[in-house]
């Protein structure tokens, strides 16, 4: 089966053995706005506690969890690092681990730099390119255009643009711009597991501009080889870490702090609060 048509369907199991090469564990992929449900993720709350609780059930191993965030989603970690703390009450030390995110965004950028390095390679001068992903809130949204700007910035992309599956700009809306700013070609890059929804001709039945521009889906961002690969280094790393008795959890209720929306410190710029076992003082 190809990368693109495992994208499409992929497993529906959601708890899965360590990829191959990895100490045992038992993996649950945690699933957020990016996507991942077609890998086997399963959203953060109800659905991964019952998950982890099957996996827990199946086997006398650790389970590890894996936030499948590409890092514009500290809510996830944040999430997954609450459900395993809540679930470790009844269990004994050593059953459960959180992982490091799938990614963060400074591997996100890299992979779209390849990505639209290879998309635009036979006419750099006439296309652009197109990074979309599933709406999500306006920090996280935000967040894409910030690596939207990095990937144009570092590599040899005369436009960049963005836009959003159900967000603003939609798919059409994005062509429209990327025709308008002179491109004949545009190449969608997906920044998610998730493909968009429908066909890629689809978004050219919008205005006039958009209808002009010769679209090209590109596919998954990453193949099958190159998920499972990230996803045994994620899983060795927690499980090295679990036997010096660091279970994740502590950096990963962190996860969240600092994103979103500030918060004022006080006439004298300071506060002091406790995030997860860390207590600090600004």
């Amino acid at each position: 089966m190809s990368a693109a048509a495992a994208e499409r369907t992929g497993p529906t199991e959601r708890t899965r053995p360590a990829p191959a090469g990895s100490p045992p564990a038992a993996v649950v992929l945690g699933a957020g706005h990016e996507g991942g449900a077609s890998l086997g993720a399963v959203p953060a709350g109800r659905p991964l506690a019952e998950a982890v609780t099957a996996a827990l059930a199946a086997s006398s191993g650790p389970v590890c969890v894996v936030p499948m965030t590409l890092g514009r989603d500290p809510k996830l970690i944040a999430d997954c690092a609450r459900a395993l703390r809540w679930l470790a009450r009844t269990e004994e030390p050593g059953r459960l681990v959180l992982a490091p995110p799938f990614a963060t965004a400074d591997h996100l950028t890299a992979w779209l730099r390849t990505a639209a390095q290879r998309a635009v390679r036979s006419a750099p001068q006439t296309s652009a390119v197109l990074v979309t992903a599933p709406a999500a809130g306006p920090f996280e949204d935000a967040d894409l255009f910030r690596v939207a700007r990095l990937v144009r910035q570092y590599g040899a992309h005369r436009w960049v643009e963005v836009a959003f599956d159900g967000g603003d700009p939609d798919l059409t809306e994005g062509v429209d711009r990327c025709r308008r700013l002179g491109a004949r070609h545009v190449a969608l890059v997906r920044a998610a597991f998730t493909l968009p929804p429908g066909d890629a001709t689809e978004v050219t039945g919008g205005p006039p501009a958009a209808r002009d521009a010769d679209v090209v889906d590109t596919g998954p961002l990453l193949g099958a080889a190159a998920i499972e690969e990230v996803l045994r280094s994620r899983v060795a790393h927690a499980l090295h870490g679990l036997a010096h008795g660091d279970d994740g959890t502590g950096a990963g209720l962190d996860a969240e702090h600092g994103h979103g929306y500030a918060h004022a410190h006080g006439p004298d710029g300071g506060h002091d609060h406790a995030h997860g076992h860390a207590h600090h003082h600004h």
